[in-house]
């Protein structure tokens, strides 16, 4: 065992978009395990839009991280030293270890992984963005055989997976990536019937255009993860009783925590929260970290589709800890193609 180990930090708050000089890659002391805690050698790291969120010192469903500590997120790694009886070294285990090479916690903080899977899989799939997916379509959704579903981010963690799922149950689903590639994707490798390139469109109002062609009898679901013009295209779309899961809003992320004009120079909220009303629509904002009382049913309905290939998992693998900045703002601007992750 080294005595030594590497993390990256929050070195300075951004403003805007993030850069190189926000963040700072360091040695640092190994931890030594006390009571009831686990050491863990990290393998992968998980990078999502959320973490941009917590970049930001306000207010927020979750502290934010501390300038001069290890940037925050999921991780998976093997077990080297444990004082816990449910762990043994050798373990593979999932944690909230943050940007780094190690990490410590209480043995109450991890989840022991199915070895028979590919370690990754705990970072998207069947990991918290997976989960997302599942859960906000499920419970939110409230998905019908014969609707039809428009999701955003079609081929991240998160997108790929509700738009898979709600073709297992029998909808129809459009999809909206950024590129040809990314549409390309979506419908010969996830099995979405339709998918546009929003970069192709100058405007919400020629992106509406494009999507009334290819979803002719309206949107039912909209599973909102991006917001700005994805959301000002699909909502005049959506038919009466529509549902609206809401677990992000990507687009508006490096406007900081009160977002600035969100929707552009002209304030389009009033004619939004009309369509809200006028078309008797659900709108559910979730975070869910509030909901993993329902992982293990998760776990239970989609490991197995996952084993069996019925569910897809594309990964984007950055390679070294030192590079998990740059992975992380390329992701932030759309440059991944599937669930992106850094290979320690």
């Amino acid at each position: 065992m080294t005595e030594k180990m590497h993390r990256v930090v929050l070195a300075r708050r951004p403003q805007g978009a993030p850069v190189d000089a926000d963040f700072r890659y360091e040695e640092a002391a190994m931890p030594v395990p006390g009571e009831g805690e686990v050491l863990v050698k990290v393998s992968h790291m998980s990078l999502d839009p959320y973490m941009r969120g917590r970049m930001d010192d306000a207010k927020s469903y979750a502290k934010p991280v501390e300038l001069d500590h290890t940037m925050e997120g999921g991780a998976v790694g093997e077990v080297i030293a444990s004082n816990h009886p449910k762990y043994s070294v050798g373990d593979q285990v999932f944690g909230m270890f943050g940007w780094a090479s190690h990490g410590c916690l209480n043995g109450r903080e991890l989840r022991k992984l199915d070895p028979r899977l590919p370690i990754t899989t705990a970072l998207g799939v069947l990991g918290m963005p997976g989960f997302t997916g599942w859960y906000g379509l499920m419970e939110y959704g409230k998905p019908k055989a014969g609707e039809t579903l428009v999701v955003a981010a079609a081929t991240g963690p998160v997108g790929s997976m509700v738009g898979q799922m709600a073709k297992l149950l029998g909808l129809r689903v459009v999809g909206i990536a950024g590129g040809d590639d990314k549409c390309k994707m979506a419908k010969e490798k996830f099995g979405f019937d339709e998918c546009l390139d929003h970069r192709a469109y100058a405007d919400a109002n020629a992106l509406r255009a494009a999507l009334k062609e290819v979803c002719p009898n309206g949107v039912d679901i909209y599973f909102e993860n991006v917001a700005g013009k994805v959301l000002e295209a699909v909502l005049p779309l959506m038919n009466v009783g529509g549902r609206i899961p809401l677990c992000g809003m990507i687009a508006w992320y490096n406007a900081g925590a009160l977002g600035g004009n969100m929707t552009g120079e002209k304030d389009n909220l009033p004619k939004m929260w009309r369509s809200i009303l006028v078309n008797r629509l659900h709108v559910h904002g979730f975070i869910i970290s509030d909901h993993f009382a329902s992982f293990p049913d998760f776990l239970t309905d989609v490991a197995p589709r996952v084993a069996a290939g019925e569910i897809k998992v594309v990964e984007d693998v950055a390679q070294g800890l030192e590079n998990a900045p740059k992975a992380f703002m390329n992701m932030l601007n759309g440059g991944n193609f599937g669930k992106q992750i850094v290979k320690i």
